[in-house]
């Protein structure tokens, strides 16, 4: 296995479904030997068990002497629930590191440095772009002290969610569906606005491909903002996942609040005033819009009035990523993917 392999394997351990997001990196290491086979390899499956480094060195024993270790993010330097990964891999006796990218917390960066001066040979950058997105919720957190904020929503060609009698099931396909599940359990909050709550009663759980939901300790937090009550019978409330009721207005603070509980990745999936609300405050990082072959005239607009009088003021974004979802015998939606 070449060191790009290696990286690429520990990144999908990284990756891999069921571990918890929330304030803590998602890390994957892979121990190589001279020849380049794998002598062990191991994740973080969270905050307060051991880091990545440390669970591989633990399963690699004596045999990572001598061998490379092959890591998505830059070794840590400090000791907080556990011991600094730069310490292990010294005394673990490897003789190579190589990392993603660095460590961007200032608590935790300089492990690179540690190894350097115990006279390991360090290299940085191997799959940087794609060990960054595996953690860019937690990356954009140390960056702007919130979560990172996905606008995810459904349109049909003509800019409508809904049609005039509020009516909206379906305007994507089961495809694109299926996809905002995958969005969601890649997500630690679901947010929707109370309005929305109101209007279409959602569950906002996440279900397999089979429609199945997930276990409760598999679901993002929902959380609902607004100042309007919710029925105390509201599907968003019921016990298929923890909810989080914010009775305010003021986004800044729902977002320093979900924070604060360690949340780093915010799908929103609220109606068009609250999207509009995210908007103008400039609180949007991604959006992912299904737009469907569909047009309906008049209805309800994928987003109410941003405050913009003429095209020049225009909010414009980059398309990062395309695709078309669909299933036999029904009409593609194309979803797009963008960033300010």
């Amino acid at each position: 296995m070449t060191e790009r392999e290696a990286m690429m394997r520990a990144l999908e351990l990284a990756a891999q479904p069921g571990l918890p997001l929330g304030p803590n990196p998602r890390v994957g290491c892979v121990v190589l030997d001279d020849h380049g086979e794998v002598v062990a390899e191991g994740w973080h499956r969270g905050a307060g068990t051991p880091h990545a480094e440390a669970d591989t060195l633990t399963k690699a024993g004596s045999a990572a002497r001598g061998a490379t270790a092959v890591v998505t993010l830059e070794p840590c330097n400090h000791t907080g629930r556990t011991g600094p990964c730069a310490q292990a891999l010294i005394e673990a006796g490897v003789r190579r590191v190589v990392y993603a990218h660095g460590d961007p917390n200032p608590v935790a960066t300089g492990g690179a440095a540690t190894l350097r001066a115990a006279g390991i040979t360090v290299e940085e950058g191997l799959l940087a772009d794609d060990a960054r997105r595996l953690n860019r919720g937690w990356l954009h957190g140390l960056a702007h002290g919130r979560p990172f904020v996905t606008w995810k929503f459904a349109t049909t060609l003509d800019g409508y969610s809904a049609a005039a009698d509020g009516t909206s099931r379906w305007i994507s396909n089961a495809a694109a569906r299926r996809d905002v599940h995958r969005l969601r359990f890649e997500s630690d909050v679901v947010v929707v606005g109370t309005s929305t709550v109101i209007a279409d009663d959602p569950q906002l759980s996440v279900r397999d491909d089979h429609g199945e939901p997930l276990p409760r300790e598999l679901q993002p937090l929902r959380a609902v903002i607004g100042l309007r009550p919710v029925a105390h019978d509201a599907k968003v409330l019921d016990d298929s996942a923890e909810t989080l009721v914010l009775a305010t207005r003021d986004l800044d603070d729902a977002l320093t609040g979900l924070f604060g509980l360690g949340r780093r990745h915010v799908l929103l999936e609220g109606g068009p005033t609250l999207a509009a609300a995210f908007m103008r405050a400039g609180l949007v990082d991604e959006i992912v819009a299904y737009v469907a072959p569909v047009l309906l005239g008049a209805g309800r607009s994928a987003v109410a009035d941003l405050g913009i009088t003429t095209i020049a003021d225009a909010r414009r974004f980059r398309v990062t990523d395309t695709a078309v979802l669909w299933d036999v015998g029904e009409e593609p939606t194309m979803r797009l993917t963008l960033e300010p």
